[in-house]
């Protein structure tokens, strides 16, 4: 059996594909364009001397402001002030001034500048940066403002924590606005992400010492040959090593509870302990996983745990248990479509079908997944809506003449991707629906269909859906679908999520798209691609679910998945309890494209849930 190697796969399928669509707008670098690259490498590297030097050398770059930042930007700590509100003044209402704000106020809230921090942060646009959140709340809590709630809603992400987050949670503990036990269900949650730094720096908060917690994280087996001693941060450090045992075996870790835990720890304490090694059998999909979480009861859980608990309970079939799951969790996480919809079904399962369809209503409007399988819970399929109007010259016109756009194809010509995006989807924020769709259209015209997808993606009322699911050599893959009966709304619909039509793209790998190699070779590019992806559906007895993972994770993994299933389940479970996270939004992705690409292509209604199908265990 033949298993191509990833990069391999990326470059011989859609990405190759992908690159066909357009022009090359990767322009030979110029020496001004060598020059620029550097003093950005300079910049992100903090080498002042060296990015002032660079920066002398491009008085007349086409992106002056990104000059100027990366000129400024190894500078912020020691820049006076003036300067920087120079630099925000001349480039209000940019991105890269929001950039700089953001850089400012990191800055400022590490001083403990509070007064010019309260004066930059309402001007902050984005407030997209966790430490910023983090550095927003503490200056309101060191004035004595109630920010608890606030805090326990946004740290939610150990991983991005960083001085600001970590002051903000010892400030809270210390004027009485979290408890102990707030506290070490952030050390908890720390460890669980593999934080365990952030666990070791938030020890001491709760008079815990820092080099047991970092060692229960680390070394876990050490902490439990010591058992479940008498203070609340040895029963603490306990359960963390028991978690992070369970990485490796959860049912060594559910030994050790049982061994040695019954008797030492409360009955809160145990139910904390289950709870760790339940959400690492649920990763693993082990059929024990339900078990661990009913002994688990009410412990506190982090955003992952209350998301795990529904998807073991989805796999076993306990639709009660995804209700009461569903509705432990926090409100942000409960407004979720995913979670609105699998709400619906338990309710629907229950007998409660008003209430079901009154959730399925309130998301059927929305153009994705679990929009599209609430419609067909409402006894509707998936249709494309009218096309709007086409875009006027005039609509037109003013896309040409924006600066953003302008700055953000400079950008895409450096390869500068992310950069390129930010400064798009910047100039996006405002617009109404027929502005994106301008957008999109100017977009499709300079040859960037990542980012008429991403305009066009975004309007709520007026609709084109050639511009959210484009065509590229639509004639080469008819014929080369057509020869191998491989399905061409589901080949879109994997290279529309593989990288949205970006050019140039490059996997995180290395493989690279067919920018590189000329139009004469793209029939064979598409041959080759397109017996991949047949080869990996028959693999896998044709269920387009579960070859959209192997695509993203590799073969071996989906066949290990279906592996641990109690029963044949239906593809939309097995979707959502993926245990990888990429992977599970990609396949979501992908199978919603295909409903609307062969929705498109047939003119006439489609059903995700028969695409989706149903997995057998083997």
């Amino acid at each position: 059996m033949l298993h191509w190697p990833k990069n391999i796969t990326l470059a011989l399928c859609a990405g190759s594909v992908l690159a066909l669509t357009q022009p090359h707008l990767h322009a030979a670098e110029s020496g001004a364009d060598q020059t620029f690259l550097a003093l950005r490498d300079a910049a992100r590297k903090d080498k002042v001397d060296k990015a002032a030097e660079l920066a002398a050398r491009l008085k007349d770059y086409p992106i002056p402001s990104y000059v100027e930042y990366y000129r400024l930007k190894p500078r912020v700590k020691d820049l006076p002030h003036g300067e920087i509100r120079a630099f925000l003044n001349r480039h209000a209402g940019t991105a890269i001034a929001d950039r700089l704000r953001n850089d400012w106020l990191l800055e400022l809230g590490k001083r403990r500048d509070w007064a010019r921090f309260d004066e930059q942060y309402p001007q902050f646009v984005l407030k997209d940066d966790v430490q910023v959140t983090c550095y927003a709340l503490l200056s309101r809590a060191v004035k004595g403002q109630p920010v608890a709630a606030e805090a326990r809603e946004a740290l939610t992400q150990p991983k991005k924590y960083g001085e600001g987050c970590v002051a903000l949670i010892a400030t809270l503990a210390k004027n009485g606005q979290f408890t102990p036990d707030d506290v070490w269900f952030q050390i908890r949650q720390a460890a669980e992400y593999g934080s365990s730094g952030v666990a070791e720096r938030l020890a001491p908060v709760v008079g815990a010492d820092e080099r047991q917690v970092g060692r229960a994280a680390d070394l876990p087996l050490l902490t439990l040959a010591r058992g479940a001693q008498s203070s609340r941060a040895a029963h603490e450090t306990f359960i963390i090593a028991l978690g992070r045992l369970a990485r490796k075996n959860h049912e060594q870790a559910a030994a050790y509870v049982l061994q040695h835990a019954v008797g030492k720890l409360s009955a809160q304490e145990q139910e904390l302990a289950w709870s760790q090694i339940a959400l690492r059998a649920s990763f693993s999909l082990a059929p024990e996983a339900l078990s661990y979480w009913k002994k688990a009861g009410n412990a506190p859980l982090s955003d992952e745990g209350h998301q795990w608990k529904v998807r073991a309970a989805l796999r076993a079939g306990d639709w009660k248990m995804v209700q009461q799951a569903i509705d432990a969790m926090p409100a942000a996480l409960q407004r979720d479509p995913a979670w609105i919809y699998w709400k619906g079904r338990a309710l629907a399962t229950e007998g409660q079908r008003e209430q079901a369809r009154k959730l399925f209503q309130s998301i059927s409007h929305e153009r994705q997944f679990y929009g599209q399988l609430a419609l067909e819970e409402l006894g509707q399929k998936i249709t494309i809506p009218p096309r709007a109007k086409p875009v006027s010259e005039a609509e037109l016109a003013p896309m040409a003449h924006n600066g953003g756009f302008a700055r953000a194809r400079k950008l895409y010509e450096l390869d500068l991707r992310f950069d390129g995006g930010r400064e798009w989807n910047w100039e996006l924020r405002r617009m109404n629906d027929r502005e994106l769709l301008a957008a999109a259209e100017f977009a499709r015209k300079i040859g960037l269909l990542d980012r008429m997808v991403n305009s066009s993606d975004r309007t709520k009322h007026e609709f084109d859906f050639t511009q959210r699911f484009p065509t590229p050599h639509r004639k080469l893959m008819q014929d080369a679908t057509g020869k191998l009966g491989l399905d061409m709304a589901w080949s879109y619909g994997l290279i529309r999520q593989e990288s949205r039509f970006i050019m140039h793209a490059r996997s995180s790998v290395g493989a690279s798209g067919l920018m590189q190699l000329m139009p004469a070779t793209a029939k064979y590019v598409i041959t080759l691609g397109t017996n991949y992806l047949k080869m990996v559906l028959d693999q896998l007895d044709g269920s387009q679910a579960m070859a959209s993972a192997a695509y993203n994770a590799g073969p071996k993994r989906p066949k290990n998945w279906r592996t641990t299933l109690p029963w044949k389940i239906e593809g939309a479970i097995f979707a959502e309890t993926i245990p990888f996270s990429e992977t599970r939004g990609y396949v979501k992705n992908v199978l919603s494209n295909a409903t609307y690409y062969a929705a498109l292509f047939e003119d006439k209604p489609q059903s995700l849930k028969a695409r989706l199908g149903s997995v057998t265990p083997r």
